[in-house]
């Protein structure tokens, strides 16, 4: 059946739970939460509208005025999409590290993006971000504080898995952070209204900022004042910045998680093709990092449990990546045999 809407920022969220089948271990059933389906593919689209319809509301956010952010890519393509369709200018600032094809959409859709030196990392821009929002009067989102961020989990992504959930079984929730609005908006409510499921928070074995037990240095307003001392570069672009954001740190306070696990790049990047070449899963490192997660939660948890896994974007965002290192555009050994093997349009014959 079909629905009409009356533009593209009604269609974030609702996104599908899907049944893992081949992958799932025998005895468990195992879910994932595609947000990719979200209409810029990612669950970064749902902080974007978020942040934005609340500043509007509050009158924080002056019609044609200026957005900026800091962002890995994401949040910025979530924005971008919002602003196009509200009539805000975007600027966003990101560490060039960050995969060439998320600068081109934000740009496609219209925003500026302004490059951040490597070294200075995920604080680089940040800072940027913020000396561009003091120096011009533009609106700045600070989506790793911003109080709006999990408040729209809580109304929608939480709500989406309580009414898929309603009526069975949900043992272990699995997910990144990135900068904490989908796990404090989602475990709080979790907690409150489905305290058996377990709460289970991933991050990258090269920079476990949780794991370490090292507080975050913070300014009053809950922003980050350096690096944290345990961040290493890693591939799971939007899974972890160099710092332990403030939404991510109030979930740690609450007492919300129920075990962390650190992830490797290499399970992170198996987890990504397996998901696209056995279930036809097509998500980015972080989904796959997540999911790594979940299958070991698998491994351990009684039989008859349901996991569900949050799968945060699309592979469309890795093409750059070393998630694609071995998709060659040309034709493989394999292939010319393939096509070798007919004597019509064969190239080269």
């Amino acid at each position: 059946m079909g629905r009409k809407f009356a533009n593209i920022l009604e269609t974030v969220g609702n996104t599908p739970v899907v049944k893992i089948n081949r992958l799932a271990p025998a005895g468990i059933n195992l879910f994932v939460k595609v947000e990719a389906f979200n209409p810029l593919g990612s669950v970064k689209d749902r902080l974007a509208l978020g942040v934005i319809e609340d500043a509007e509301r509050s009158g924080r956010l002056k019609p044609g005025q200026t957005v900026v952010e800091a962002t890995s890519g994401n949040t910025g393509i979530g924005l971008a999409m919002v602003c196009a369709q509200k009539g805000y200018p975007l600027v966003v600032t990101m560490a060039e590290t960050f995969s060439v094809e998320r600068r081109r959409l934000m740009r496609f859709l219209g925003a500026k993006v302004v490059l951040t030196p490597a070294a200075q990392r995920g604080m680089g821009m940040v800072v940027k971000a913020i000396e561009l929002a003091k120096t011009h009067g533009w609106f700045l989102t600070r989506q790793f504080e911003n109080e709006a961020n999990p408040d729209f989990h809580s109304q929608t992504t939480a709500r989406e898995i309580l009414d898929d959930f309603a009526g069975e079984r949900l043992d272990y929730w699995v997910t990144g952070y990135g900068t904490g609005g989908t796990l404090k908006g989602v475990a709080r409510v979790l907690a409150k209204e489905r305290p058996d499921t377990k709460i289970i928070v991933c991050e990258p074995q090269d920079a476990q900022l949780l794991g370490s037990g090292i507080v975050q240095q913070r300014n009053p307003d809950g922003s980050p004042v350096t690096s944290h001392p345990a961040f290493k570069s890693h591939p799971m672009q939007g899974w972890t910045p160099d710092f332990i954001p403030k939404l991510t740190a109030d979930a740690v306070d609450m007492g919300l998680i129920s075990a962390l696990l650190p992830i490797s790049n290499e399970d992170a990047m198996r987890c990504s093709r397996e998901l696209a070449r056995k279930e036809g899963i097509f998500v980015g490192i972080t989904s796959g990092a997540t999911f790594a997660g979940g299958l070991r939660i698998c491994r351990e948890a009684p039989k008859g449990s349901t996991v569900l896994c949050m799968l945060p974007d699309t592979g469309e965002r890795y093409l750059s990546t070393p998630l694609f290192a071995d998709v060659t555009a040309e034709m493989t050994e394999e292939e010319q045999e393939i096509s070798r093997s007919t004597p019509s349009a064969r190239l080269g014959a």
